[in-house]
């Protein structure tokens, strides 16, 4: 099995062939444009000032703060375009198995992506074949946990408080994952039209030893590749950027003077942060500092992890391109069902408010 499948084989999806116009893609793609570049040439002109000159900046510096990631995304989804499904089932495991569960958390925890990144890649395993249990779990395990995160999160609130949230997140993520394979055993949730069967004599090792020995280096596959992963993350780079927006004009028109006051460690605190995580879109880089502040001048720990995880189960970015992958509201509403119970559960023990 040879590592460039057919062309039929790189455009299959679950997705109507039949093309339409994204005129929302189109508007969230101008209005990124003139809030990013309208900032450049403010800095030299200074034609608008106030509001506008501060909206322009908002989106300037989370846009960069979301680049690195997008870009490694990007790549990543041209990369795993290319890739056979079997290849994929076989290192995520075989879908309703529990091992299967533990390695989509362990790849999310590892992978070394933001939490845009991670979800241009987990829309396209589920679209390889990947159960909805294992893409949640990879989803759920991955956004903050990469590794500059993690030393970063380490330097701003310590060692011990680090390694709880990543272990409490990648337990998070294996039950949850679990709950999403049942309701998808059990016909709750739609199941995925992507399903792999993988025979039961398949070496991957072997598979990759051959490819890798047919495998010739080419410029113009470099291109291909890099082309098909910037059209298939189209969708979710939409909704990435609408969420920019969006989180822009919240944080220039709502005070932030709010977070300091009422967002300390009480029952009326964490519902806050639960609010604010749901309105704000953050990126992983983005959220790590003000989870650090809900600790440091907050006292309030709990806090801190429902603020990174609940980002990841309310996030209307990820709600959005869930619906998108899946064609289903169902699955993606139950995103934040199933994990936000959870994620408050640990944030009021981390608190001491039970």
């Amino acid at each position: 099995m040879g590592c460039c499948p057919s062309e039929k084989q790189v455009v299959e999806s679950c997705h109507p062939t039949k093309s339409r116009k994204d005129y929302l893609y189109f508007l969230v793609l101008v209005l990124g444009s003139v809030f990013y570049f309208g900032h450049l040439l403010n800095e030299s002109l200074s034609f608008v000032s106030g509001s506008v000159a501060h909206l322009f900046h908002s989106f300037y510096e989370l846009f960069n703060l979301m680049f690195l990631g997008l870009v490694f995304g990007v790549v990543f989804v041209g990369i795993l375009s290319f890739v056979p499904r079997e290849y994929v089932i076989s290192v995520l495991g075989r879908p309703g198995k529990k091992t299967s569960i533990l390695k989509a958390t362990l790849s999310g925890l590892l992978l070394d992506l933001c939490s845009h990144g991670i979800l241009m890649v987990g829309m396209k395993l589920y679209e390889r074949g990947a159960s909805l249990g294992q893409t949640m779990a990879f989803l759920i395990a991955s956004p903050w946990n990469s590794w500059s995160l993690t030393i970063i999160l380490v330097s701003l609130i310590g060692l011990k408080w680090t390694i709880s949230f990543i272990l409490l997140s990648g337990v998070i993520a294996i039950l949850s994952g679990f709950i999403f394979d049942y309701f998808e055993k059990t016909g709750i949730l739609p199941k995925n039209p992507n399903h792999v069967d993988l025979p039961d004599d398949f070496n991957l090792w072997e598979n990759l030893k051959g490819d890798f020995k047919n495998y010739r280096f080419s410029w113009k596959g470099i291109f291909r590749l890099i082309l098909t992963g910037i059209k298939e993350s189209k969708m979710i780079l939409k909704w990435i950027l609408f969420g920019g927006i969006l989180s822009s004009v919240i944080q220039v028109f709502v005070d932030q003077g709010i977070f300091q006051e009422y967002f300390g460690p009480s029952l009326f605190g964490l519902g806050a942060t639960l609010i604010v995580t749901t309105l704000l879109e953050v990126c992983s880089e983005g959220a790590t500092p003000l989870a650090a502040d809900l600790i440091n001048r907050a006292a309030a720990p709990g806090n801190a992890f429902t603020f990174l995880m609940a980002g990841v189960s309310t996030d209307y970015t990820e709600i959005l391109a869930l619906h998108e992958t899946t064609r289903s509201w169902k699955i993606a509403f139950f995103l934040p069902l199933v994990t936000v119970p959870q994620v408050l559960l640990v944030g009021l023990i981390l608190n001491g408010t039970i």
